[in-house]
């Protein structure tokens, strides 16, 4: 029943945000008019439909008659002539007929049959939200179909009009973009390059770099080792050597398993394990990972942003061409916001706002049609043409864009190089290079180089030759030429100085924490489906908690009407809770996915982001808190004194942020979302079970005793308990407790003192603090990327 129930909720809400929320609302309605919170004879007229129409009421009534009709409650009570099962059932206002057996039973089977079906025309009939398109107004629309240097990328206006762009059109995109290719790579080899009107004002220091016979090697498998395998080490890049120099765009190609990836990586300083070995220069210095950073920029191949924050930075815009998509939601990818291709421009354009010297970029055409991936290599010309250092990993390429590079690194399985250099007019100087090779086919008029060129280089094909590439390579002139350039550009020229920054990051620590707390502040105020959800759960919640126990913090005469006011105080507790960590849990794991990226990046700390995650949460529970409080306090009927109506406030809004930090926390430390929200489960459970309301603490078995003062949960039931009635002196008029004062009753059946108030408080703070701080912690130590 409760899987076709959250099914059902999944699929009629379409959005992890919003669905968390109504189910913990579907989830608090059964519960709370179950008849076990409230008595049936307590729940109100306007709310006892909620009591039929909850499945938690058939599948509880079923299994009451089940046991209380037991013979082991068959014996009579003294002073009664029923049996104490029915005076047990009786007491709470359960139903005892055994005929409830059955159609609890009955009433599960059908709610079973009901939520799978509405399941089922949910997922036929209701569309996912929004689109994959960024949402721009006609005059900008109008403005993207001109780019930025006069050509035109063809949109069409109306369904009449051809929608498809012919190839022709599709080679002009990219001819725009090799026609200042050989201007720019002979200007960058003085290091003074003409900017043009697409360029960048902001000045930088061009640097090329170098690397000469490095080594990457991992822990060999344990897979493998049971194989045969006696090394203790997997070498994934066998003695690579190259160099990347200023205004010329180098494509690192190779098949699947050739190292492309991991020489980027290794170069960028993104690996997070493993052994390098060999000599990485930056314009002839020793490469040191700190100052590399200030210098350099990388552009995964997983575009990778927050989705609530628009775009702007003027210069970067008109570099990369989104100036029509100025202020556009960034979004989700393929929910909402921009397109693939408009990613792929705003994730090079992010890099280009710390002004990098040296670029590397993971497959920027990835995932593109034809005419994107040509807007996006023009982009990356663009960006080559202002004199930095570009290189990028490109898998099987079309011939336009392959011939929109410089120069080519190409490898082969197993991590060695077999062509080093330029590519020439039409890759004339590739395709001679590997047609002077003895029994490699000569490329067909009009084929792809790079297809030809991949196909000629197999291994399949090194065997039917007998020959190896790599070795070919290291034995030929251009291997020579190459290694004179790694040496040249090795030694610092005259006057120059080592990198040398006197911070590890280009701000200081305050001035980060104010950006990562504008950036949060935004990416809170455009997510609705998280923080308007969360108000309108909140008093929604508000008005069912008030209606359903209305009026009943003002009756005090009986131990079952106390029970009612902790009843609502432990389900808004329990609910409200649960529902912050939930909700707040996918928020911070995709913020983290961007984090890490920033971070390695160079843009800021991992402190200044995680205090910023805390410091954003604050106002946001305040005012749900707030709200809640005000309105519940009032329809329950608390009683109305300055002190008591604080000290309400401030348990609930205390619960509500160490719940709120408690979700964060489960994701700082588990690898992701889902893992976390399990372990979160397992501990909402264990919360529930030992807060002292299910079992009061001194009813506890005392081997057990010890988790209720480490249960949160208990210490705010405690605080919100004693606060309003923990000096009451009204006595009771019913049952065992006639004669006892609410203030006594609460010290012989829950253990509470009024006077333990002070503890109480400073414990509910700890709790805050304490996840607050592990969340903070564990974002700075755990790096949960494997690279």
């Amino acid at each position: 029943m409760s899987s076709g129930l959250f099914r059902f909720i999944a699929a009629s809400a379409r959005n992890m945000i919003v669905a968390n929320t109504f189910g913990s609302f579907a989830l608090l309605i059964l519960f709370a008019l179950s008849g076990f919170i409230l008595a049936r004879d307590d729940i109100k007229s306007w709310w006892i439909w909620g009591y039929w129409i909850s499945p938690l009421m058939y599948g509880q009534s079923a299994l009451m008659v089940n046991e209380f009709r037991g013979n082991q409650w068959s014996h009579s009570l003294p002073g009664s002539t029923e049996p104490a099962g029915i005076e047990v059932l009786k007491s709470r206002d359960f139903f005892h007929e055994p005929k409830w057996y059955w159609i609890g039973a009955g009433g599960l089977a059908g709610f079973v049959i009901l939520l799978n079906f509405f399941f089922t025309v949910a997922l036929t009939y209701l569309k996912p939200f929004g689109s994959s398109r960024a949402v721009i107004s006609e005059q900008t629309e109008s403005n993207e179909q001109t780019n930025g240097i006069g050509g035109s990328i063809q949109l069409t206006n109306n369904e009449s009009s051809s929608n498809r762009v012919t190839n022709l059109e599709i080679q002009e995109e990219v001819q725009r973009s090799i026609s200042s290719k050989s201007s720019s790579v002979t200007e960058a080899t003085v290091g003074a390059i003409a900017i043009k009107k697409k360029g960048m004002v902001l000045p930088f220091e061009p640097h090329c770099l170098t690397f000469d016979n490095v080594v990457y090697s991992v822990d060999m498998p344990q897979e493998m080792k049971q194989q045969g395998i006696t090394e203790d080490r997997l070498v994934l890049l066998k003695g690579v050597s190259g160099a990347f120099r200023p205004g010329v765009l180098t494509a690192l190609m190779g098949v699947s398993g050739a190292g492309k990836t991991t020489l980027m990586d290794v170069l960028a300083g993104r690996k997070t394990g493993g052994y390098i070995d060999g000599n990485i220069t930056v314009s002839g210095f020793q490469k040191k990972q700190e100052t590399f950073a200030r210098i350099s920029g990388y552009c995964e191949q997983n575009d990778i942003h927050s989705p609530h924050v628009t775009m702007f930075i003027e210069e970067v815009m008109e570099l990369v061409e989104l100036n029509p998509l100025r202020q556009a939601l960034v979004g989700l990818p393929g929910v909402n916001g921009l397109s693939t291709e408009q990613r792929k421009r705003l994730t090079i354009a992010v890099e280009l706002v710390a002004n990098p010297s040296i670029i590397f970029m993971d497959e920027p055409t990835s995932g593109l049609d034809a005419r994107a991936a040509a807007i996006v290599m023009r982009t990356v010309r663009n960006t080559v043409d202002t004199g930095r250092t570009v290189v990028c990993t490109i898998h099987q390429p079309s011939i336009d864009i392959f011939e929109a590079f410089d120069e080519l690194f190409l490898m082969k399985r197993g991590g060695e190089e077999i062509y080093v250099g330029p590519l020439g007019h039409h890759s004339k100087h590739l395709i001679e290079y590997f047609e002077g090779i003895q029994g490699v086919s000569k490329i067909k008029e009009g084929y792809n180089p790079a297809t030809w060129m991949l196909e000629v280089t197999t291994t399949a094909q090194e065997l039917a030759l007998g020959v190896d590439f790599a070795d070919i390579y290291k034995n030929s002139d251009l291997h020579r030429r190459n290694k004179a350039l790694i040496e040249d550009l090795s030694k610092p020229a005259a006057g120059s100085k080592e990198l040398y920054f006197p911070t590890q990051y280009s701000q200081s620590f305050l001035i980060q924490c104010a950006a990562c707390l504008w950036k949060q502040h935004w990416s809170y105020w455009r997510n609705p489906p998280y923080t308007a959800v969360r108000f309108l759960f909140t008093t929604v919640i508000a008005l069912v908690f008030g209606t359903m126990f209305w009026d009943l913090g003002s009756k005090m005469n009986k131990g079952q009407d106390l029970t009612n006011a902790m009843g609502s105080m432990y389900a808004a507790v329990l609910f409200l809770g649960i529902q912050n960590a939930s909700s707040v849990q996918p928020v911070v794991a995709v913020e983290r996915t961007v984090f890490y990226r920033e971070r390695a990046a160079g843009m800021y700390s991992a402190m200044p982001y995680a205090i910023s995650q805390v410091i954003i949460e604050m106002p946001y529970i305040f005012i749900q808190a707030a709200s809640y409080g005000i309105l519940v306090y009032a329809m329950i009927g608390f009683e109305w004194t300055a002190a008591k109506f604080f000290w309400y406030l401030f348990f609930m809004y205390f619960t509500l942020l160490y719940f709120t930090f408690y979700g964060m926390m489960a994701v700082a430390v588990t690898p992701n979302y889902h893992i976390a929200s399990i372990v979160s489960a397992a501990f909402y459970g264990l919360w529930n079970l030992f807060s002292g309301f299910i079992i009061p603490r001194p009813s506890m078995p005392v081997w057990w005793r010890w988790y209720y003062w480490v249960c949160p949960v208990a210490w705010t039931l405690y605080g919100l308990f004693v606060s309003q009635f923990g000096d009451v002196e009204t006595p009771l008029e019913d049952g065992d407790f006639i004669g006892q004062t609410v203030e006594q009753y609460l010290r012989s059946r829950y253990g509470f003192r009024h006077e333990f108030l002070g503890v109480v408080v400073a414990v509910i703070l700890g709790f805050t603090v304490l996840f607050a701080s592990i969340f903070t912690v564990s974002i700075k130590v755990f790096n949960f990327q494997r690279r």
